[in-house]
């Protein structure tokens, strides 16, 4: 399949290096910035422009890769969507609630196939976490919780995006931990009843607009999920996911799932070992959740990360916003 990519920055490594191990062709790449877009054109190869619109204008495309500013994510998966093109897109899917209902305007609009790169779902211990949960040996689900502690300095921020409400939407959660939020959330496999949430910019006051801290209690029929996330740590260690079930608990931390029973000692469960690709932390699910989202279309078949899927996620995540920046609790159907 022919494949573009728009925005050239850390991220789309993953996913140039993703088509090309897959087989497919990387035709185009579109990015603003010339340096930028030389460099990764010389690494990858593609045919390059300064915009989306010159892009399309020009190459015959059959699947878009958006790894730009979070704002501008669904703008231009609507238009590609528009033109017959499939889009695989970064995280986040929307920054807020109208972005979202564009995107269900979409799906029921346009037969092009828009998939989201929740690449953790796809982590091998994430995949043994779900087969356990659902054949019903941890027994019911009493409590998770969840901790991201990671680092980004003031250079993060330099970027002219990064930090800022209008492009980043926020910031350490709809940033860096989104994904853990959105894999408990699959895990536990309910709908909320509502959210409690505060954030706060600790580190960088007079630098950013956005949390670099984020706490939440999301409550669910019956049981709750503690949620931190904070980028203001010293470093970048492996984020830590829990679920304690009646007959056991389950934590995963990077490539390793742990259970323990009752009060005994922590025991390792084989899984498969992958290779990231990018940073150790972000996990190596890219390829096998890229590689499913080619298959789904080659295959005609659903994708496992289509709209109807992550709404749940998306919803949460907008939600523990609302919360936050209300300083309330908000009810899932309000």
């Amino acid at each position: 399949m022919r494949a573009a990519i728009v925005g050239c920055g850390a991220i789309a490594h993953n996913h140039a290096k993703s088509i090309q191990a897959l087989g497919h062709e990387l035709v185009a790449l579109a990015e603003i910035k010339p340096d930028r877009l030389k460099a990764f054109s010389e690494e990858y190869g593609g045919n390059t422009y300064p915009s989306l619109d010159a892009m399309l204008e020009s190459e015959q495309i059959d699947v878009l890769h958006i790894c730009t500013p979070h704002n501008l994510h669904v703008p231009m998966a609507l238009q590609a969507l528009a033109k017959g093109i499939n889009v695989f897109m970064e995280k986040p899917p929307v920054i807020n609630k109208e972005q979202l209902d564009q995107l269900w305007q979409a799906h029921k609009t346009y037969n092009a196939k828009l998939g989201f790169c929740f690449q953790n779902r796809y982590n091998p211990p994430s995949i043994k976490a779900l087969e356990i949960l659902r054949s019903g040996e941890a027994g019911k689900i009493l409590g998770a919780r969840s901790y991201v502690t990671w680092n980004r300095g003031a250079n993060y921020y330099q970027d002219g995006w990064h930090g800022t409400l209008e492009q980043e939407g926020g910031g350490v959660l709809i940033n860096q931990s989104i994904h853990s939020m959105d894999l408990v959330h699959m895990l536990i496999n309910q709908t909320p009843v509502s959210v409690d949430a505060v954030m706060a910019n600790h580190r960088l006051k007079t630098e950013i607009e956005v949390e670099d801290t984020m706490s939440a209690l999301i409550t669910y029929p019956d049981l709750r999920f503690s949620f931190y996330a904070t980028n203001a740590y010293a470093g970048n260690p492996l984020p830590l996911m829990e679920i304690m079930c009646e007959n056991m608990t389950l934590r995963i931390e990077g490539s390793t799932l742990m259970k323990q029973i009752g009060k005994g000692p922590w025991e390792q469960i084989e899984v498969e070992q992958k290779v990231s690709i990018g940073k150790s932390y972000w996990g190596p699910g890219h390829a096998s959740c890229i590689g499913d989202y080619y298959s789904s279309i080659m295959e005609n078949r659903p994708f496992a990360l289509e709209l109807p899927n992550v709404d749940s996620s998306i919803r949460l995540m907008l939600k523990i916003y609302q919360s936050a920046r209300e300083h309330r609790l908000v009810a899932w159907e309000e």
